[in-house]
């Protein structure tokens, strides 16, 4: 559906993204995630035909964003993360003008403008002026106006951005009923959404791709090294011995908590589970063990060890902000 090729946009002697690749398939959900300065807006205003590449191409459904621009924009719904509304319409009269805006017509406007109502749940609001509507209302209208014409792509930024917890649940569902129909691209600084409503997740760090997978295969990236954590009833000294000779464990923190309780961190070696080990350990020392768990790496351990340099020296993230007025990526 969506075909990115060494994609790369410089401002000045900065690089924002560098030689980006990747293949969005149809009917997915994908999650686009980055740390501040990482590119990640400025490929999403790539794909949508909003910013000029200094290198490389964007297919949407074969046709070029560039050089077939019209062709190609038909296919795509955009929801900036500041929703393009006009302050002074209602959301009818926006719609209506964003309908014969993409070429269609005012009897066919009236049925695809009950239809995205319907779907964003802005009929009671439909005639309020926009200014006059909380932020959530506005970010639905916004929504409402990428789905006008049923492209086949929707590409919404921070979608859920400012909402309150009910707006947050609603917007998240209504994403996910999208994706039965649409190859949905969100970004989000919320890791949790991401994992709750994306099929594929796309991480990005300084310009560059750094993982495209599935959330659970994304996590089983660092789930090779098992981590345990114990808590247990000896000395911190006499806890510490027991475990650190044990084959395969390659470090052991130890923190006493009182009472005569020591809280222990194994971590293991790649492909290794220590546990049964441990476990007689201090069964030999005739010390119980009163709580022993694994530590399994999260969506946000992958994404931090992903992106673990971005931060410094991120490129391109001055010049980002300054081109396209959004510093909305994701905060790990």
């Amino acid at each position: 559906m969506i075909e990115v090729s060494g994609l790369t946009k410089r401002y000045g002697n900065r690089t924002a993204i560098e030689d980006l690749s990747f293949t969005i398939e149809k009917g997915h959900i994908y999650g686009f995630l980055g740390p501040n300065g990482a590119g990640k807006s400025t490929t999403m205003n790539i794909m949508t035909g909003c910013l000029a590449a200094t290198e490389g191409e964007v297919k949407i459904g074969g046709y070029d964003i560039f050089e077939q621009a019209e062709k190609a924009k038909r296919l795509i719904g955009y929801l900036p993360e500041q929703p393009p509304v006009y302050q002074d319409m209602t959301p009818d009269e926006y719609l209506l003008f964003v309908a014969r805006a993409k070429g269609l017509s005012r009897a066919g406007a009236a049925a695809e403008l009950a239809r995205v109502k319907s779907l964003a749940g802005i009929e009671d609001v439909s005639k309020r002026l926009i200014k006059n509507l909380s932020k959530g209302y506005r970010q639905r209208v916004g929504i409402a106006q990428a789905l006008l014409g049923g492209p086949e792509v929707i590409i919404l930024d921070e979608p859920t951005v400012g909402l309150d917890p009910r707006q947050i649940t609603e917007t998240r569902a209504l994403i996910k009923s999208l994706g039965r129909e649409h190859t949905v691209i969100l970004s989000s600084h919320i890791l949790s959404e991401v994992q709750a409503v994306c099929d594929e997740i796309m991480i990005i760090s300084k310009g560059r791709l750094a993982a495209v997978d599935t959330p659970d295969n994304l996590e089983r990236l660092l789930a090779g090294s098992v981590t345990l954590e114990l808590v247990v009833r000896a000395g911190s000294e006499e806890a510490f011995a027991a475990v650190s000779g044990i084959d395969g464990v390659e470090s052991v923190r130890a923190e006493e908590l009182g009472g005569g309780l020591v809280r222990l961190t194994v971590a293991a070696a790649e492909g290794r589970d220590p546990a049964e080990e441990v476990f007689f350990a201090f069964c030999d020392l005739r010390r119980p063990i009163l709580k022993m768990n694994p530590v399994r790496a999260s969506l946000e351990d992958v994404f931090i060890e992903l992106t673990r340099d971005a931060q410094n020296g991120a490129a391109g993230a001055d010049a980002e902000k300054e081109e396209t007025g959004n510093d909305g990526d994701i905060q790990a």
